[in-house]
């Protein structure tokens, strides 16, 4: 365990002292889990318009979700006490972005997914409040 953390310490310094930039795509075996500027994620999430690996997450309860949430993001609520049960179950494989309203509950859920063995999730930065703030669409 203490020699893969350190590996990946050590090739994540290697990664960013050769100028490696966020990326959304994958080497096998490896882990993609960061927080992103609301413009990032909007970018990753128009990259992957209609791709079935793909799933964007709405972290907020019900009634903030109604209230207003990106395009074509699903909900799980992060206070629902089968949470961290729900995300269990979804694909590890996949590419996710989530998000919640400030970025504190879709930061504890980040740290969940990394717990389960998630390998490419990241997170937006700020919440959908940010993402608004940035001008990006919002539907009812």
């Amino acid at each position: 365990m203490k020699r893969t953390l350190l590996l990946i310490v050590i090739l994540g310094l290697l990664a960013a002292a050769c100028g490696g930039g966020s990326t959304a795509t994958l080497e096998p075996d490896t882990q993609h889990i960061a927080t992103v500027s609301p413009n990032e994620a909007y970018q990753i999430i128009q990259d992957h318009q209609g791709d079935a690996n793909f799933e964007l997450i709405d972290v907020r309860t019900p009634d903030e979700y109604a209230a207003g949430k990106i395009d074509g993001a699903i909900d799980i609520d992060f206070y629902d006490p089968a949470f961290r049960d729900a995300l269990a179950q979804l694909d590890r494989n996949k590419t996710y972005v989530i998000y919640c309203r400030s970025g504190n509950r879709s930061g504890q859920t980040l740290d969940i997914m990394r717990e389960l063995g998630f390998t490419d999730v990241v997170d937006v930065q700020g919440g959908i409040a940010a993402w608004a703030e940035s001008g990006l669409p919002i539907v009812p």
